[in-house]
C-alpha cells in the first residue's frame, strides 16, 4: 500500500518494546548482555534512531496488513486486542475507510519486558494516551475508534466482524480468557486472526481454522490463524 506511519520519538520507543524485530543487531546484544530492565528503560529510549524505526515499523505493518488482507472488507466493524500503538489499524482505516475499530489494550509499561507467556495476562506495553495521538496524527479521525482500557473499563458489548490479536492472544496470554466474550460478541461469519503455538487445539474450537502464517522465526515457532464460526 506504500503507506508511511508518522511516528514521534514516543511513538517509536513504544514500537520497539512491542515489536522485538525492530530492535537493531546491536540493541539485541545489549539487551542480551545487559537484561531486559536495561532495554526496556534506557536502551529504548536513548539508543534508537526514530527515522529507522519509523521506515521499519510501517513496512512490517504493511506486510502484516497483506498476509490478512483477504479477510478485509468495507464497512467491517473491528475489534484489536493488544494491538500495540495502532499501525497496523491505522493502515486498515486508510485503506478501508468506512471500517471502524475498538481497542481492548493496557496502560502500562511494565519495568521488564517479557516476550513469553503470562498465565496472568498481567504484563502491558503501551501508553494509550501515545496510541490515541498516533492515530489522529496519521489522520484517523476519533469518531472511527474507540480505545478500550482492559484494567480499568468494561469490555465493549458489539458484534464485530473481525477480531485481530497479533502476537498477543494466546501468545502471551490464554485465549480462554476472552471465549466467552468472544461467543458473544461475534457472528457465524466473523473471522478471528491471532498467533498460537497450539492451532490444532483450535480445531476443537472453532468449525474453520486456516493457517495464514508460520512464524517460524519467533521464540514460540508459533502459527498465525483466522478462525471462523465457534463449534
Amino acid at each position: 500500500m506504500g503507506i508511511d506511519l508518522k511516528l514521534n520519538r514516543k511513538m517509536a520507543q513504544l514500537a520497539l518494546l512491542q515489536r522485538i524485530e525492530l530492535a537493531s543487531p546491536f540493541q539485541k546484544r545489549t539487551r542480551k548482555l545487559l537484561g531486559r530492565y536495561l532495554f526496556s528503560n534506557f536502551i529504548s529510549k536513548y539508543l534508537i534512531s526514530l527515522k529507522n524505526i519509523s521506515e521499519n515499523y510501517s513496512s512490517l505493518m504493511s506486510n502484516e496488513v497483506s498476509i490478512m488482507h483477504k479477510f478485509l472488507k468495507q464497512n467491517q466493524n473491528i475489534l484489536s486486542i493488544g494491538g500495540g500503538i495502532g499501525g497496523l489499524e491505522v493502515m486498515i482505516m486508510k485503506e478501508f475507510n468506512l471500517s471502524n475499530i475498538t481497542f481492548v489494550e493496557k496502560n502500562y509499561i511494565s519495568k521488564k519486558i517479557r516476550y513469553g507467556w503470562d498465565y496472568k495476562n498481567s504484563e502491558g506495553y503501551n501508553n494509550l494516551s501515545i496510541m490515541r495521538d498516533l492515530l489522529l496524527d496519521n489522520d484517523i479521525s476519533s469518531s472511527r475508534f474507540k480505545i478500550i482500557n482492559f484494567d480499568r473499563e468494561k469490555l465493549p458489548k458489539d458484534n464485530f466482524d473481525l477480531v485481530v490479536s497479533l502476537y498477543s492472544l494466546d501468545y502471551h496470554y490464554d485465549f480462554n480468557i476472552y471465549l466467552e466474550y468472544l461467543k458473544i460478541n461475534t457472528n457465524k461469519d466473523s473471522v478471528i486472526i491471532f498467533d498460537t503455538i497450539r492451532y490444532k487445539y483450535f480445531k476443537k474450537i472453532f468449525k474453520e481454522v486456516e493457517i495464514i502464517k508460520n512464524n517460524e522465526n519467533t521464540v514460540h515457532k508459533s502459527k498465525r490463524i483466522a478462525c471462523k464460526s465457534f463449534r
